[in-house]
């Protein structure tokens, strides 16, 4: 059978993605990526995150990764679920994604970091928000009610989500 997952080359970037919420859950804190010129993502709202280091479990990473481009200390988070991203950004590059939910922190966050500027954003407004149009496709499920994890597959083409697909579990 052939497929992705019998290339010998194939090896995805991984990666957490968090999105830490206010205590009565109405906000979201997102980085507005506007300070690095040559950033794949400028101009894109997004929660936190970024590539796990090669020593760290995906918990361990997510909580580093909070605590470096926040300030915060990560107090509890759940899963939320996962994602394959196919062909992704202009290095067309493949990563696997752990999405988190942060439920209790503690700290107060910066105002910035090296990528943007970090704002608490309405959670019921973030359609409204410069992003990768496929997060328009996974953030309902990120912070759906339904306590179920879920698993999803996108590919991409330039800047365009051409497949999506996802199973809860």
């Amino acid at each position: 059978m052939e497929g992705i997952g019998n290339d010998p080359r194939h090896r995805p970037v991984v990666g957490t993605l968090g999105y830490i919420l206010s205590p009565d859950r109405k906000k979201v804190l997102l980085v507005h990526r506007i300070f690095r010129k040559n950033d794949d993502q400028i101009g894109k709202y997004n929660g936190v995150g970024g590539k796990l280091e090669r020593n760290e479990e995906i918990f361990e990473g997510m909580a580093r990764e909070i605590r470096e481009e926040t300030g915060l200390e990560v107090k509890r988070m759940r899963l939320r679920g996962t994602i394959a991203w196919a062909d992704f950004g202009p290095k067309v590059e493949d990563w696997l994604g752990f999405v988190f939910v942060v439920d209790e922190f503690s700290g107060e966050p910066y105002t910035e970091n090296e990528e943007g500027t970090l704002r608490w954003e309405d959670v019921d407004r973030m359609d409204e928000l410069p992003m990768w149009k496929g997060d328009r496709l996974f953030l309902p499920l990120v912070f759906s009610d339904d306590p179920r994890q879920f698993h999803g597959y996108m590919r991409y083409e330039g800047d365009e989500p051409v497949e999506w697909r996802y199973t809860l579990a």
